[in-house]
């Protein structure tokens, strides 16, 4: 179920003309939502030892969508993300991603995305595109998401759900801390993966 389809339509008896289409039910999904944190993930992967991989996530997060069913290029997105509240599952990992040698979350407490475009890349998949500002560097950033589908749920929320990834190199946004090993290799990957799972309510 796409945001829109393109069907042919004919015009006159001489010629046929493409033109888009507006599915009603997704069109019906145009207005502003706000992203649940309770049912919305924002994680990471990152090499560790050039072996095995460390997955984390920020529990603490807001953000806000406008959805256009009709257009879906005029839809925007705002995350805000406390640094502070990264999580990997290791206490003393965590700190030291909070330190001055990471994110430095005491100087600089938020991660932000603000987007600047989106388009449909064909069926449910499109990809918006922004900039992410982490330790006051703004860069621009794409994140390929999958539309996952709408629905009311038990307390009448409508919501809408979306999935997707990008990956950046941490050092582009002064994340530059790492360790060598003695076996060849660094102790922290540069390519970083990140992961959405967002879960977002239509406001009235």
């Amino acid at each position: 179920m796409g945001l829109f389809t393109r069907r042919s339509q004919d015009t006159s008896a001489a010629s046929s003309v493409a033109t888009l289409a507006v599915d009603p039910a997704l069109a019906a999904l145009t207005g502003d939502y706000v992203i649940d944190p309770a049912h919305t993930s924002i994680g990471f992967t990152v090499r560790h030892a050039m072996v095995t991989n460390v997955r984390g996530s920020f529990a603490d997060h807001e953000g806000s969508l406008h959805l256009d069913g009709a257009d879906p290029s005029r839809s925007t997105a705002s995350i805000d993300v406390k640094i502070a509240s990264v999580d990997t599952g290791i206490a003393d990992r965590d700190g030291h991603l909070r330190s001055g040698d990471f994110f430095d979350a005491e100087a600089f407490p938020l991660m932000t995305f603000r987007s600047t475009g989106a388009a449909q890349l064909g069926g449910d998949a499109y990809r918006i595109t922004g900039d992410l500002t982490i330790k006051d560097v703004t860069r621009p950033l794409s994140i390929d998401l999958e539309f996952n589908g709408s629905a009311t749920d038990v307390y009448g929320n409508e919501r809408v759900g979306f999935e997707g990834s990008a990956e950046i190199l941490r050092s582009d946004w002064g994340l530059t801390w790492n360790a060598a090993l003695e076996t060849g290799g660094v102790m922290v990957s540069d390519k970083v993966k990140l992961t959405f799972d967002i879960s977002a309510i239509k406001q009235a």
